[in-house]
């Protein structure tokens, strides 16, 4: 998060709404708060079903403080093993 907002944010009692409201949306199984290269950061392991998730679930991030997103995707075991078998039956 951009520290000068995030700050303002953490005044006004906005972080926390904004941080409550995406974990409401995102229903994460873990969540993580830490300190990344001098700034705020969050880390959020959730199930996205679709990447038309990302303007809900970003857009007060980016407006209220200031944040950079990064969204990676993940599989389990599962989905590894149906992939790796989708790939095998293309060979």
């Amino acid at each position: 998060m951009n520290t000068a907002k995030a700050n303002e944010a953490v005044k006004s009692g906005t972080l926390a709404k904004v941080i409550g409201a995406f974990m409401e949306k995102a229903k994460p199984e873990a969540a993580y708060f830490t300190i990344d290269n001098g700034e705020r950061t969050g880390f959020f392991v959730f199930d996205m079903k679709d990447s038309s998730q990302m303007p809900p679930l970003g857009e007060d991030m980016f407006i209220e403080l200031g944040a950079d997103l990064h969204l990676t995707p993940v599989m389990n075991a599962d989905e590894l093993k149906t992939g790796l078998g989708a790939f095998m039956a293309h060979k």
